[in-house]
């Protein structure tokens, strides 16, 4: 293949080429709760947030939140990646070659968000860490002999953590990043003081084993895209509830969970 050729080209070329480019300001992310990857206990995460939203955490159930929480996040990254080489020293006299042997994904991907004055946000995130780390005992968590044991990981675990990059127009450009073995690994502090009146932010870390790209653009057609999960993540004993044809080859199934919840999967059209 040759290099460039140089050649001239048309204000209407460039304006075409050029003049329509990607804003950071539309973006929504989404954050489904974990479901054990068997389906055998599907409800361990959810028990543990109704129990604490019971007890006055009435940001814990995700459901309850859901717009919420996704119209709240101001800040995201798109996640990144690289090559992990060995260098090669030997083939060649004077000549150093790498070659790439494994995929190396960012450790982490921080989203901010505005809190709300319920406190919902951080209600949500805490309490999913405190799930994580085997808090289940509100009322001995203030002694000092208070102990815990972490969670098995299938169990706070998603892979269902979204970051969706469209345009203004929102017509079907759409770059999807799904985050697999997801979790939230901290949360920062959040200063205050007595200074002028500021918005309260908080930054919440997660930390995932790699991230696939969906460009699907008949995603865009679908009913209920913040409840979209693989087919092999619907609980054991949902219940189909609708579906219909999104395209000529694909169709949209929707389940309720024993839960009660809404989930949704897209599943190919063999014809």
């Amino acid at each position: 293949m040759t290099g460039p050729t140089v050649k001239p080209y048309s204000m209407s070329a460039i304006k075409s080429r050029l003049l329509r480019p990607a804003l950071t300001s539309n973006f929504i992310c989404a954050f489904n709760p974990p479901s054990s990857v068997d389906g055998k206990n599907p409800s361990a995460f959810a028990k543990f947030m109704n129990d604490r939203s019971a007890a006055g955490f009435d940001g814990a159930v995700y459901t309850d939140n859901q717009e919420l929480i996704q119209l709240s996040c101001s800040e995201a990254s798109l996640p990144g990646s690289s090559l992990a080489t060995n260098e090669i020293n030997n083939d060649y006299t004077g000549v150093t070659e790498r070659h790439a042997y494994r995929r190396l994904y960012d450790d982490r991907a921080d989203f901010t968000f505005y809190v709300d004055n319920n406190y919902y946000i951080i209600d949500y995130f805490e309490n999913w860490i405190a799930f994580i780390s085997g808090e289940d005992d509100l009322k001995t968590q203030g002694g000092r002999t208070f102990n815990h044991r972490v969670k098995f990981p299938d169990d706070y675990k998603t892979d269902n953590l979204y970051i969706t990059k469209f345009e203004r127009d929102y017509t079907g450009r759409i770059l999807s990043y799904r985050f697999i073995n997801a979790y939230p690994i901290s949360i920062n502090s959040m200063p205050v003081s007595y200074d002028s009146s500021q918005l309260l932010k908080c930054t919440v870390s997660f930390t995932y084993s790699r991230y696939v790209i969906s460009r699907d653009f008949t995603y865009a057609g679908v009913d209920n895209y913040d409840s979209l999960v693989d087919v092999r993540n619907v609980p054991q004993g949902s219940k189909i509830v609708g579906s219909r044809d999104i395209n000529n080859n694909q169709r949209q199934y929707d389940y309720i969970t024993p839960e009660g919840n809404l989930v949704t999967t897209i599943d190919t059209i063999i014809r």
